[in-house]
């Protein structure tokens, strides 16, 4: 059963939605009718998805939208009764994870939850992987760079430098691993 957050100041429309949400077997865990308190209302519910209305009458559902996905990783999709080019791209700008029109149809909603929810699943991966490929490349660039100036300023062979650095390495580690272990 996935946990939806729904922010709609339309109370006809958000009633709908939290019908159609109820009937695909979701559970609503919160409700609002504001842009500026959906960013709080997600932290506060932590939702697996938020269905928020493009137009909004105090900040805009795409604005909305953004701050949520920056502030808390959760899939947000949009729901509004018309579209045009320039709102579906500042959509996409925005990371949304999917776009509805209302009146919804039957049958359309759980799918367009499921795959938002298991995009931005494979998204928060990649970003993490692609967090820990730089790590790992900046590691790779200061060992490159420390056995540069070891095989300058002591004359060592590249592997040589290479050797020197694992064993400080494992002495630090061994020297940190007795420490902790000495202090329990």
């Amino acid at each position: 059963m996935r946990r939806v957050l729904v922010i709609d100041d339309h109370i006809p429309s958000r009633d709908n939605l939290k019908r159609a949400l109820a009937a695909s077997g979701c559970q609503v865990v919160g409700e609002g009718t504001s842009g500026k308190g959906a960013e709080e209302l997600a932290s506060a519910t932590v939702p697996d998805v938020v269905l928020m209305a493009v137009g909004l009458s105090d900040l805009d559902g795409i604005r909305a939208a953004r701050k949520i996905m920056q502030s808390r990783l959760v899939p947000v999709i949009l729901v509004s009764s018309h579209y045009d080019t320039e709102t579906v791209e500042r959509a996409k700008r925005a990371g949304v994870m999917g776009y509805l029109l209302k009146p919804l149809r039957d049958g359309e909603l759980l799918p367009t939850i499921e795959i938002a929810v298991s995009q931005f699943q494979e998204f928060v991966t990649l970003r993490k992987e692609n967090e820990n490929l730089k790590k790992t490349l900046e590691a790779r660039k200061i060992i490159e760079r420390a056995k540069g100036i070891l095989m300058k300023s002591k004359g060592l062979s590249e592997e040589e430098a290479f050797s020197l650095i694992q064993r400080k390495s494992m002495d630090l580690r061994d020297r940190k691993s007795t420490r902790l272990n000495s202090s329990h």
